[in-house]
């Protein structure tokens, strides 16, 4: 059987996921996949939304789920960013976010990030002074960001969404618990800025990409996305129970997660020492290394041999 190569942009988790997301295909009566779900009689998106809001303290109305983050992301835009509008992102990130302010009509501004000796940073009175100069519609952060890593704290973070106004403020975390697994500042976000969406994904820390599974928590003003994005025949039931089974798992995360950034700290050590290579900090699993000019085609060619 030919091996699959492995491709970096997409920053795949590859420690897998925990055991009990294939024990719970086995345990699975698939007499049930003839039914559509039952959840919205209770009053309910599925039990895979009432258990996130119960882990994060929250309503359950206020949480979404998606064909993974990109889904949720994908919509929000469609619904909130109108022809000839402007999209605040990143200055370095992911190319997606252009691609689907394209899909729109939508104009594209950046607020910076800064470049340090070894890390990248959020330039926060940047980003303002990029809002008052832009008036977006719609404000797209990532954090941790993809691809530089770095990531914004929550004194950061609160300071400048209280500088977004009436804009639609998209809180990309598809990283985020890889170095942060706190949860409490989520609620404490939604329930003060009404225009938030923040959007995270299974695939990314729970290592599912393939069974493709997102979430997010949305503020109150944000009603008519949730509308938008609401399926009344429900959700897959195979993937709602891997992905319950993930979140009973905590103990398999946690130390793949500690060997995970054992190995980020190795590799960043390991690239600054050689010449002509720089590598970066990173709160995400995956790490940002310039590579010596000149080496661009034998680098590519040596990782396709290898996979």
């Amino acid at each position: 059987m030919k091996k699959q190569p492995i491709y970096l942009d997409r920053n795949e988790n590859h420690f897998g996921p925990a055991p009990a997301c294939f024990k719970a295909l086995q345990k699975k009566n698939f007499f049930k996949l003839s039914a559509y779900s039952r959840d919205f009689a209770r009053g309910v998106k599925s039990r895979l939304s009432e258990r996130i809001a119960q882990d994060f303290g929250m309503d359950e109305k206020q949480v979404l789920l998606g064909y993974g983050g990109e889904d949720i992301l994908k919509q929000a835009v469609h619904c909130y960013l109108k022809e000839g509008q402007k999209i605040l992102i990143p200055q370095f990130s992911w190319w997606y976010y252009k691609a689907i302010a394209d899909e729109v009509g939508g104009i594209k501004a950046e607020y910076p990030i800064t470049e340090g000796d070894f890390s990248f940073y959020y330039d926060i009175e940047g980003m303002k002074e990029a809002v008052e100069k832009h008036n977006p519609a719609v404000i797209l952060i990532s954090t941790p960001n993809n691809p530089t890593g770095n990531a914004m704290g929550f004194g950061a973070l609160h300071d400048f969404l209280s500088h977004t106004g009436d804009a639609i403020v998209i809180l990309d975390e598809a990283y985020t618990m890889f170095f942060n697994t706190d949860r409490s500042y989520v609620k404490a976000l939604i329930d003060e800025f009404p225009n938030l969406l923040i959007i995270r994904t299974f695939s990314k820390y729970y290592a599912l990409a393939g069974v493709r599974i997102g979430f997010a928590f949305m503020g109150k003003n944000l009603s008519t996305f949730s509308k938008f994005s609401a399926r009344y025949l429900g959700y897959n039931r195979l993937t709602e129970r891997i992905a319950l089974a993930a979140l009973d798992s905590d103990d398999y995360y946690n130390e793949m997660r500690i060997k995970m950034v054992s190995d980020l700290d190795m590799f960043f050590k390991s690239f600054n020492q050689l010449p002509g290579f720089k590598a970066y900090r990173s709160e995400a699993n995956f790490i940002l290394v310039k590579i010596p000019e000149g080496i661009k085609d034998d680098m590519n060619a040596y990782l396709k041999e290898r996979g």
